[in-house]
């Protein structure tokens, strides 16, 4: 486990826009930063950097936190992983105890099989540099490709032995489990008690990295002709490695991306390494898969621009047109290149330095609709029909640009292009248009069912005295009173100074002294609901509250801080949201904040004035709190038993009265009395 100590210090280094900065381009808007959100499909900036505060936020899907938990939310790290990854980037030893059996046990699924992941890499990596085996066959292969041996080791390239089970026996005396193996598919086999084998046997082996330069995956490529045996094996889905969400070579290519603003997708891992070898890095690879959302979804975060690279034979320009559709659709700015007939990036890529290859990119790079256009008149020859369905074609492309000046664009070109009227393509533009919107509703409206199908299944199996935050009528104003205890926990709610004059030498000088102190937020909040027996009834809440309340006697607790840093996800993100500037207050603190500070919303001045907000805000929940008493009463009376009649309205009177005064006098000290 890490020490205190140290965690204070990553806590102190991290700087959230130089974190967030390494997965997202973010732009100055303010005094904050803004970007596009990495935790959705965001296609206008929604996620917000605040400097000020550390924290970042989106106000669209409602995910940010500290440093510390972007990190886990992003790179899917324990709290303890993610301090070492920061404690790594900030230069920041980190000293731990050897972890026991125990201890090893307790890490989580996923640690476990990065771990594991990472095991493999060096194991391989070992083989390929150092074994008469890897050597003669894995290195020798690397070489006749033409990669150079610091090529090699950048991109952690290794080899695995023919043996059936040799990297599957040593992972398991260096202490791997089976269960580990197996789930990362580093290794198969194993039914009943049997050996398992490896899956990668006799292949060179090209590591997959997450954005931060995790090992997620493998993809092995076999160097002998075996019948019935793929050339490619890579490693299966699992609780770490989605392949629609990952690309190939995107850990070494987002600096070199965010600086170009633009990224090259190739299809294959060769073709990512010998444009790096080039001299050419802005480049990822989709690993032979189809493209998918999730990985132009990662391209977008660095740059909206993206030229497609692919063969100059048929198959490879089919792929082309097959990928260009979702990029439309995620609002890239797409161009296409087709290699020289009988070159794919790999090899073209041998032949030219950077320079040479960027000016052929220039000279041969096209946007879309020329690229689709031509290549399909070229198909359809004077055949009628044919044209017609190539129009359709082209215009169902069109139709998925998001951006209406964009749109506008290609829609003149298309009518230059295929000489047609643009009238005609915006009518059948708006039709499939709204044939898509009419999709989308109908698809969304499926899964809402289905998620709430699997809300009330989940509610069935939830485990007794598990925490759930399910919101109630309480919470606004509840989450209104916790507003003030995760900022302010151990702020005075009033201090009154006084002018006091004193000598120095001659001089006479007046200052301000503080003569009184009012009890701290925390505090406050604490006694006016005990006295009351008033609880937080929303779990989460309740939590905080009583963590804060620890902290009462501390004086260097530091709420914001301590909050946004904790170890549970759901109690940093809470934080998080209620750290910013840009939480929503109540109709009638809004009002209050804007009467008296002004439009700035400061935090200086609203602190200032926490003896009003404070009192007003432990007073609106005991209103609140009345109301559903008399509503609960009334319903009662009408169902209840005759006998309990009388000890009912005398209820009902005595809280009448209360909310009577509570009306009148909101902001006042009331006490309840039940």
């Amino acid at each position: 486990m890490i020490d205190q100590i140290t965690i204070g210090r990553i806590q102190d280094s991290a700087q959230i826009t130089e974190v967030v900065s390494d997965f997202v381009t973010l732009r100055r808007r303010g005094v904050n930063f803004v970007g596009l959100c990495p935790f959705h499909d965001d296609r206008t900036p929604s996620f917000y950097v605040s400097p000020s505060k550390n924290i970042c936020k989106c106000f669209a899907c409602g995910e940010g936190g500290s440093p510390i938990h972007f990190v886990m939310k992003h790179e899917q790290l324990s709290y303890y992983e993610a301090l070492k990854y920061l404690a790594r980037k900030y230069n920041i030893e980190v000293i731990e105890k050897e972890f026991t059996d125990e201890e090893k046990q307790a890490q989580s699924d996923r640690e476990s099989m990065f771990i594991l992941n990472e095991y493999a890499r060096d194991y391989f990596m070992k083989i390929l540099h150092t074994h008469p085996e890897g050597k003669a066959v894995g290195l020798s292969y690397f070489r006749e490709r033409g990669f150079r041996d610091d090529i090699v080791h950048k991109f952690q390239l290794g080899y695995n032995l023919e043996q059936r089970d040799a990297f599957s026996v040593e992972a398991q005396k260096a202490g791997y489990r089976r269960d580990f193996l197996l789930k990362t598919g580093l290794s198969a086999g194993g039914e009943q008690n049997q050996p398992l084998v490896d899956r990668f046997r006799g292949r060179v082996l090209f590591p997959v990295h997450t954005l931060s330069g995790k090992v997620v995956a493998f993809g092995g490529r076999i160097l002998k002709k075996v019948e019935n045996v793929g050339k490619y094996v890579n490693s299966p889905e699992s609780e770490i490695y989605s392949k629609s969400n990952e690309l190939y070579g995107i850990y070494f290519a987002k600096s070199a991306i965010v600086k170009q603003d633009k990224c090259y997708l190739v299809e294959g891992y060769t073709d990512v390494i010998s444009m790096h070898q080039a001299g050419i890095e802005n480049v990822v690879a989709s690993s032979g898969t189809a493209l998918t959302h999730g990985q132009i979804r990662m391209i977008h975060r660095f740059t909206e621009n993206i030229t497609v690279l692919y063969d100059g034979d048929q198959a490879g320009i089919k792929a082309a047109l097959r990928g260009i559709d979702l990029l439309l659709e995620d609002g890239m700015n797409v161009k296409v290149v087709l290699l020289p007939e009988g070159e794919d990036p790999d090899s073209f890529a041998k032949k030219q330095n950077a320079e040479n290859f960027y000016r052929y990119i220039s000279d041969n790079e096209v946007d879309f609709i020329r690229f689709k256009t031509q290549l399909l008149l070229a198909e359809v020859g004077d055949d009628p029909i044919k044209r017609a369905g190539l129009i359709s074609n082209v215009v169902e492309s069109i139709a998925l640009i998001p951006n209406a000046i964009t749109r506008s664009v290609y829609i003149q070109d298309c009518s230059q292009l295929l000489k047609i009227q643009e009238r005609v393509l915006i009518a059948e533009i708006n039709k499939i248009s709204r044939r898509n919107y009419d999709k989308k509703v109908e698809q969304k409206e499926k899964e809402t069912a289905s998620s709430k199908r699997q809300e009330a299944i989940s509610e069935t199996k939830k485990e007794p005295g598990r925490k759930f935050s399910q919101k109630n009528h309480f919470d606004k104003y509840e989450l209104e009173i916790l507003r003030y205890v995760v900022r302010y926990s151990n702020t005075p709610i009033y201090q009154k100074f006084e002018k006091q004059k004193r000598k120095e030498g001659k001089k006479v000088i007046e200052e301000d002294v503080l003569v009184e102190v009012g009890p701290a937020v925390t505090e406050f909040v604490r006694y006016d609901l005990e006295r009351d027996n008033i609880t937080f009834s929303n779990d989460l809440y309740r939590q905080i509250f009583e963590e804060a309340v620890a902290h009462v006697e501390d004086p260097g607790f530091d709420s914001g801080r301590f909050f946004l840093s904790h170890p549970d996800a759901e109690i940093s993100n809470l934080a998080s949201e209620l750290m910013s500037d840009r939480y929503q207050l109540s109709k009638i603190h809004s009002k209050i904040l804007g009467e008296e500070v002004g439009d700035k919303g400061s935090r200086l001045l609203e602190q200032n004035l926490l003896s009003s907000y404070v009192p007003r805000a432990t007073t609106e929940l005991k209103n609140f709190y009345v109301l559903q008493k008399i509503e609960e009463l009334k319903k009662e009376m009408k169902s209840g038993n005759k006998d309990d009649y009388v000890t009912l309205i005398t209820e009902l009177k005595r809280l009448q009265e209360i909310k009577k005064v509570l009306s009148k006098e909101l902001g006042e000290r009331i006490v309840l009395k039940y």
